[in-house]
């Protein structure tokens, strides 16, 4: 997760954008909208186009949004995560580094426990993991042992993100599993709740 008390700047930093964007395990230099797929006949406006894989996106993200909420109710910095398997929540969490206090417990490792927990397996195959905040080189590292398939994150971390900011550990060539990335999903909201918790705070 990779926010704190000295990274309020931080809050200023995400750009405005409603539109996914994703990244194969091959593409590191490059990004590409999220495929989308008419609903109706050929030919319907773009405006109209949704994707079944971004709604259930907006869904999920949705989810983890509600728990940053939750920390922010708690007085935790407002990061939320949410682990899901063939569409059904796994496990989910949220900051909890103060209250720990426990310098590691981000939301992405918090879920990534209680996940492996409820599996029963460290390998978290087949999961996607949805975080409001992109991932910090902590994170990140715990994401590619665990083997997670996907990770969907909505606002970028451009003073702490591993997952395309700061650089990309996921999809580094010389690890021996890769990750794939989609990234903006629900930014604007996520990166306000940010902006605004630390302004509180100033």
């Amino acid at each position: 997760m990779g926010v704190g008390d000295d990274d309020a700047g931080r809050a200023d930093g995400p750009p405005d954008s409603d539109l996914a964007m994703e990244q194969g395990p091959d593409e590191l230099d490059r990004s590409l909208p999220g495929t989308l797929q008419p609903l109706t006949r050929p030919g319907t406006p773009r405006a109209l186009l949704v994707s079944p894989s971004l709604a259930a996106d907006r869904r999920w993200m949705g989810r983890a949004f509600e728990r940053a909420l939750e920390a922010r109710s708690l007085d935790e910095v407002p990061v939320g995560a949410v682990l899901v398997q063939h569409d059904r929540l796994v496990a989910e969490a949220f900051n909890r580094t103060r209250s720990g206090p426990d310098p590691t417990a981000h939301a992405e490792v918090e879920v990534l426990r209680r996940g492996a927990a409820a599996l029963g397996d460290w390998r978290l195959d087949g999961c996607t993991l949805y975080v409001t905040l992109e991932p910090c080189a902590q994170c990140a590292g715990s994401i590619v042992l665990s083997r997670i398939r996907r990770v969907v994150y909505a606002a970028p971390d451009p003073k702490a993100g591993w997952v395309g900011s700061l650089g990309n550990l996921l999809q580094d060539r010389r690890l021996n599993h890769r990750v794939e990335v989609t990234r903006g999903v629900l930014e604007d909201g996520s990166a306000d709740l940010l902006r605004g918790f630390f302004r509180e705070r100033r």
